[in-house]
């Protein structure tokens, strides 16, 4: 996951209006000083998914944030892409972000690309960051 998270639970429960729900995984970000609620979904991002995360940020916010802390953010980590879902329900100013999963490896080709992609990527982001430096 990177640097600065810490594992805080799996499969938090909560009680909302006498109903339980659970959060698959709760993370804190050190740096970013804020919880992660992470949520798990087999198949594609569905419009559902946004209010069940939503909840669950609110909820965390109110009964879990510390002073000092920043607000919650969300990850739907799904096993299909729905690129134009996400656009249209503009996520990001939720908070909310969605990543694929993958449940198998592609063909070794395809793998190798998208290996490769991910290290150009991260090399331009630290290219970035020392220019910020």
């Amino acid at each position: 996951m990177g640097k600065g998270f810490t594992f805080q639970e799996r499969q938090k429960v909560i009680e909302i209006d006498g109903d339980f729900f659970k959060i698959d995984l709760l993370m804190f970000h050190r740096k970013l000083r804020c919880m992660i609620a992470i949520e798990l979904k087999k198949g594609k991002f569905k419009a559902a998914d946004k209010g069940q995360i939503e909840l669950y940020l609110r909820w965390l916010e109110k009964h879990e944030m510390q002073p000092g802390e920043n607000p919650p953010i969300g990850i739907v980590l799904c096993s299909e892409k729905s690129d134009e879902r996400v656009e249209l329900l503009q996520l990001e100013k939720s908070g909310i972000r969605v990543s694929q999963f993958i449940t198998e490896l592609p063909p070794k080709e395809i793998f190798q690309k998208r290996l490769h992609d991910a290290i150009e990527r991260a090399r331009e982001k630290e290219t970035s960051q020392k220019l910020l430096d």
